[in-house]
């Protein structure tokens, strides 16, 4: 199953490699949105807002970013796969692309964001932890989402109807869990988000470890 995902996400990174204007767009709608943001305030704006901004547009560049996921593949590409691997090792490896996928993103809307708005995060260990989880519970749950949209078809207005829900959930715990890292506090005070975060995406991702054979075999 390891040298199935490996092979797998290998193959995803050299289809994401030909396919440079995808990813391009992806980055162009982050730093035209982060300009955008940029000239409507033209001013320091508060830390509940940086972080609402941010995360906002996190969140819609990865619906983006994952959508494509398995929407993308054709019929004849995913009875092809169905010959090659294991089911699990292709949600896995589609998980594990995602989540990396949001990673570059994160680490991009980051980057242009404290260039034009300003970095006002006081405890960087504990935002990077924050996006790091953020950024795992969207890969997870936007990849199975994406996974059942094109079982129907390849209906993009399915995946945000079915993404939506779960999402908010994950979005308001990693808003308030990034505001402590944004305010400097204490450790301590932010573990109930470290634990609550980290179950959903454990829960996200035993749901569609488990699930999805039975979706792959329709």
């Amino acid at each position: 199953m390891i040298r199935q995902v490996q092979f797998l996400i290998l193959k995803e990174i050299r289809l994401e490699w030909k396919q440079k204007y995808a990813f391009q767009e992806l980055l162009l709608y982050v730093v035209s949105t982060v300009f955008v943001c940029y000239l409507s305030f033209k001013q320091i704006i508060d830390l509940p807002t940086w972080n609402a901004l941010f995360w906002i547009i996190q969140l819609f560049a990865g619906v983006n970013a994952v959508a494509k996921s398995f929407m993308q593949e054709s019929r004849g590409r995913m009875l092809y796969y169905y010959t090659l691997a294991n089911s699990r090792s292709l949600i896995l490896a589609k998980t594990i692309y995602s989540l990396l996928l949001m990673l570059v993103l994160s680490a991009c809307n980051l980057f242009f964001y404290s260039l034009f708005i300003g970095n006002p995060v006081q405890d960087f260990p504990m935002f990077f932890l924050a996006v790091f989880l953020g950024s795992s519970g969207f890969a997870s749950v936007l990849s199975m989402v994406s996974a059942i949209a094109s079982k129907a078809g390849n209906n993009s207005t399915l995946m945000s109807i079915l993404s939506f829900p779960i999402l908010i959930p994950l979005l308001m715990t990693t808003i308030r869990f990034s505001k402590n890292a944004m305010d400097g506090l204490a450790w301590s005070v932010s573990w109930q988000y470290i634990i609550i975060l980290t179950a959903l995406n454990a829960l996200v991702f035993a749901l569609a470890y488990l699930l999805f054979p039975y979706l792959w075999r329709d």
